[in-house]
């Protein structure tokens, strides 16, 4: 299932400036999903996170990979209307090369295991179908 932005917001709450995420395609509801984003130019952290060499931070490379998990684990449990997913740890962390202004990169996320409601899944972020990144992360399911 490929989803577009518009489908994508109705699954997360995240929207600009924090919405990470221009597609994504469920490869299997609630385990294994890839998005993709541009990080255009206009991005506002290149402001600062430097002005005479933008790359994106750390931080929002790993939060594009929890955005996409968090559309994989929503998609699946799509019919539950009042829920949300809270971020709750990274874990392995690693940035090998520097994401400039106007690339394009690819988010990949599998699912590693549950326990009740907390979600983990591996994260990796690609550049030209080379891996500039990646992380472990969890995050739980709330219920309203």
């Amino acid at each position: 299932m490929k989803l577009n932005i518009q489908e994508i917001k109705k699954l997360i709450p995240h929207r600009d400036p924090f919405l990470f995420v221009d597609r994504c395609e469920i490869v299997i509801p609630g385990e294994h999903g890839k998005s993709e984003k541009i990080f255009s130019k206009e991005e506002y952290f290149f402001k600062g996170h430097f002005p005479d060499n933008p790359i994106v931070p750390g931080v929002i490379i790993v939060e594009a990979m929890a955005q996409t998990a968090g559309i994989v684990v929503s998609y699946k449990l799509r019919d539950y209307n009042e829920k949300s997913v809270l971020f709750m740890s990274v874990n392995k962390a690693k940035f090998r090369k520097p994401i400039l202004p106007n690339e394009k990169v690819s988010f990949e996320v599998k699912f590693l295991n549950r326990v009740r409601d907390v979600y983990k899944f591996i994260g990796f972020c690609f550049k030209d179908d080379v891996k500039v990144s990646e992380a472990e992360f969890s995050a739980m399911i709330t219920y309203k």
